[in-house]
């Protein structure tokens, strides 16, 4: 056999296996040209009516085994399409909604089937996340508002860098979203950039990733050590086509926050942390901290009535300021890492002390003497 015969045969022989590398994204593909409008907003209804079986196969498709000879980017690209695919599909299933927070436990709960494992959405970004990659947030697209665009294209391994590069300029382009000020040398992006601040730290930094992406015009003042960052409100009102998400304000989103258990959530995991922070039972850490904070308001309301009647604020102020710090006393009997504040706020109240107790006992021997 001759060399280029050779090679032609090896070629054929391994074309299957590069074509079976990848996953297949060509029906999302079509649902988001068809269905996505030129202002990345998700025609919803038009998806409910006639898409369902096109996304419920593609859906289907990512939920079995993925390729175990996928590589990176076609992975990246996969998981992209992922989340906002079963994002939509998870806003269809209660449609028509005003937001993804008028559903139960949007993000957190492993609802969804993705190359054979039960995972979140919060899961599937993590995996994103985990790849080191700041340009995803770019990319996936949580059905709010104030969300970086949805691509009216599917993301492929391909293109995928050269797809995310784009997504990111478009919305940092957009003044809906971001918007960059060069006079004021203030920029006033997502509070996605407050919110996974650390991811950005492989790009420098938030201020670096901006100066990369943004408007030409902006770029220069990003740079500078002057540059200021401010974070948006986030809308978290449906990103519809049509009317819906529009009335939805920041009041609805933080009573189904509470409504849906993330409040509770958000405590408890705050609550847990203490012990692993400061090496202590955060049962009673927690108990003491949570526990001295109507005795600190009737401490403060102590001396708010006593100044009002010209009395000493000595008695109050020790004793809003001990159980200020109650918990943290507690810390330095048992716990670690103690914060610097704590030993110099107990030092203050100490010697705030013994001034008061000197100044009175003065005060006591003078009038004695008289």
């Amino acid at each position: 056999m001759t060399t280029p015969i050779r090679f032609l045969a090896i070629a054929l022989l391994l074309a299957p296996a590069a074509l079976a590398a990848d996953l297949d994204h060509s029906s999302w593909n079509a649902l988001l040209q068809r269905d996505v409008t030129p202002e990345s907003r998700v025609d919803y209804q038009a998806l409910h009516e006639k898409g369902l079986g096109e996304l419920d196969a593609y859906l289907a498709q990512l939920a079995g085994p993925w390729p175990a000879d996928m590589d990176r980017a076609a992975v990246k690209a996969a998981l992209i399409n992922a989340y906002n695919a079963l994002t939509v599909r998870w806003i269809l299933s209660h449609y028509p909604i005003e937001s993804i927070w008028k559903t139960g436990d949007p993000f957190q709960a492993p609802r969804h089937t993705v190359n054979g494992e039960q995972l979140s959405l919060d899961q599937v970004e993590g995996r994103l996340r985990e790849m080191g990659d700041p340009r995803i947030h770019a990319a996936v697209v949580c059905a709010a508002r104030s969300c970086p665009p949805l691509r009216r294209e599917a993301y492929i391994a391909e293109r995928v860098d050269e797809q995310l590069d784009d997504n990111t300029r478009q919305w940092l382009a957009n003044p809906r979203l971001n918007e960059f000020l060069p006079a004021d040398k203030t920029a006033r992006v997502s509070q996605i950039f407050s919110w996974y601040e650390g991811d950005f730290a492989a790009s420098g930094g938030v201020p670096s990733f901006l100066a990369q992406y943004a408007p030409a015009d902006a770029q220069a003042f990003l740079r500078e050590p002057s540059a200021v960052i401010e974070y948006q409100t986030y809308n978290w009102g449906l990103n519809d086509a049509g009317a819906l998400g529009g009335s939805y304000s920041q009041l609805s989103f933080y009573l189904d926050w509470v409504r849906g258990g993330y409040a509770y959530s958000a405590a408890k995991d705050w609550f847990l942390s203490l012990g692993k922070q400061y090496g202590v039972n955060p049962v009673i850490f927690g108990s003491i901290y949570v526990g001295a904070i109507p005795f600190f308001s009737l401490s403060i309301a102590w001396l708010i009535r006593n100044l009002r009647r010209g009395r000493s604020p000595v008695a109050p102020i020790l004793c809003a300021s001990f159980f200020f710090v109650s918990a943290y006393l507690y810390l330095l009997i048992a716990g670690k890492n103690i914060p610097l504040w704590v030993y110099v706020f107990l030092g203050a109240m100490i010697a705030f002390g013994v001034y008061s107790t000197v100044r009175k006992v003065k005060s006591g021997i003078s009038e004695g003497s008289s």
